[in-house]
């Protein structure tokens, strides 16, 4: 597939509006750019020629209205959004309508729409032919700030979360900040749980900034820690900050609690565990605290999880080859912690407090 020429991609970069930031996610033959700011959608055909691809199908979760003519005749896919179509049943429907569209490995998906469409379509792109490449335009904050970046795709099984995946980088992210002024107020909040996690995982403090320089940090960080680690063999564990809780949170209330909203709950615990194993004091313990309140996310368990019920999700965290594990903050940092006792995990639940007390 030819990845366009590097006069191809000083042409797209010439067109970036002066407002918006590139960040490169350095990974070889495998680099790919992230453009940040109002107007970036308006990029994609250049990004699409840049490809080479002849046709493309385009999987849109905001209507065809969202995604701007990708410069090449195209089949559209309107598709939902949300964790209940997350599943292979829509991987082997994306995978038909390839098909029936012509689609070769030659030419290009477009993604356009949250977190779940993105890990969705990237899955697809990546099973279809055994690899074709896929273009993303996240519509949500959480999408903007982490899902769409990094390569990571996978949909749930009703065992877990994102049990079934791949790695499959795309060609290129486009976080067009515009598409963010539709967002309903939880959605957006939803997002702000993948920033307040980064706290804690060396993008320093964002609270301060404007949305797009945080956004910007955000994708920065999480950037310099796939070039480091692509395939989450060290490094990139840390990028599950608050993860392991917050997926276990999500399937135990059926949803209910949105992804960023149980990362959220996940970091306020994941400080007091790390505090409860000796590995941060009471002051970094109650900054946990501090800046998941800051962006008004929740930071108490929900009424009527069971703690047991969740200490057996947690168990089939991926993380977790053997015994329970979380990603801790601690004298060097973040790091991954392996083999910590139920015992201590099952108190900290328990003193968690609970929405409604």
């Amino acid at each position: 597939m030819n990845a366009g020429t590097s006069e191809d991609r000083r042409e797209i970069s010439r067109a970036v509006p002066e407002t918006s930031r590139r960040i490169d996610v350095e990974l070889g033959e495998r680099s790919y750019a992230v453009h940040i700011g109002p107007g970036v959608r308006m990029l994609l055909a250049g990004e699409v020629a840049a490809t080479g691809a002849r046709r493309a199908v385009v999987v849109t979760a905001r209507g065809p209205e969202a995604v701007p003519d990708p410069g090449v005749p195209f089949h559209l896919v309107e598709v939902a959004d949300g964790e209940e179509h997350k599943n292979l049943a829509s991987v082997e429907a994306l995978c038909r309508s390839f098909a029936e569209s012509g689609l070769t490995r030659e030419d290009v998906v477009v993604s356009c729409g949250g977190g779940t469409t993105t890990d969705l379509v990237g899955l697809a792109a990546s099973l279809y032919h055994r690899g074709t490449p896929v273009i993303h335009l996240p519509t949500s904050l959480l999408a903007q700030v982490d899902a769409s970046i990094g390569g990571k795709t996978g949909v749930n099984l009703p065992a877990g979360k994102n049990l079934v995946g791949a790695y499959w980088q795309p060609r290129a992210v486009l976080c067009d900040t515009d598409y963010l002024d539709t967002l309903p107020p939880r959605e957006r909040l939803n997002g702000y749980g993948e920033i307040a996690r980064c706290h804690f995982i060396g993008a320093g403090d964002l609270r301060r900034l404007p949305l797009h320089e945080q956004i910007a940090a955000s994708v920065a960080r999480k950037a310099e820690v796939v070039a480091a680690d692509e395939r989450d063999t060290g490094l990139r564990h840390i990028l599950n900050y608050g993860h392991t809780l917050g997926h276990a949170l999500e399937r135990a209330t059926d949803f209910a609690l949105r992804h960023g909203e149980a990362v959220a709950v996940g970091t306020v615990f994941a400080g007091r565990l790390a505090g409860a194993l000796g590995r941060i004091g009471a002051e970094r313990v109650a900054e946990h605290l501090e800046v998941v309140g800051h962006y008004g996310l929740p930071t108490r368990l929900p009424a009527g999880v069971d703690a047991g019920e969740l200490v057996a999700l947690m168990r089939r965290d991926k993380k977790a080859t053997s015994g329970l594990a979380f990603v801790l903050d601690g004298p060097a940092g973040a790091e991954l912690v392996r083999d910590i006792g139920e015992a201590t995990v099952m108190d900290c639940l328990r003193a968690m407090p609970r929405e409604g007390r």
